[in-house]
């Protein structure tokens, strides 16, 4: 449930990013987003970023138990420094039009990190 969590609320990134003051032109002038140029190659990057999280859903619901622990502690692990790593581009936005994007970064890291810290401590069968 926290992969989907954590994909939700990615999406509405994505989407309120669109209402930020100035986006739709940015993508009207093919400046891309947030100084993010839109190419194929960042579409595919998204879209993969977007893909795992779901892909483990459906994993921690069809993976051996101890395959399953292990790869939620390592995709886990990789997605909370992702997000932490992400963060920091997001303190640099005016925290007044912005601050739905730090509210969501943190309730990602958070949502990560109780995936490891629950696979963490998931009962050894």
């Amino acid at each position: 449930m926290l992969w989907l969590f954590y994909v939700v609320t990615w999406l509405l990134v994505l989407i309120f990013s669109l209402f930020a003051p100035g986006t739709i032109d940015e993508i009207r002038a093919e400046k891309g987003v947030m100084g993010e140029p839109i190419t194929g190659g960042y579409l595919l990057a998204s879209a993969i970023l977007l893909l795992i999280p779901l892909v483990m859903a459906v994993l921690s619901l069809t993976l051996k138990d101890s395959v399953n622990r292990w790869a939620n502690i390592i995709a886990g692990i990789v997605f909370t420094a992702f997000n932490i790593f992400s963060s920091f581009d997001a303190l640099a936005l005016d925290l007044s039009v912005f601050a739905y994007m730090h509210l969501i970064d943190i309730s990602m890291v958070v949502a990560t990190a109780l995936i490891v810290w629950y696979a963490w401590k998931w009962p050894k069968k």
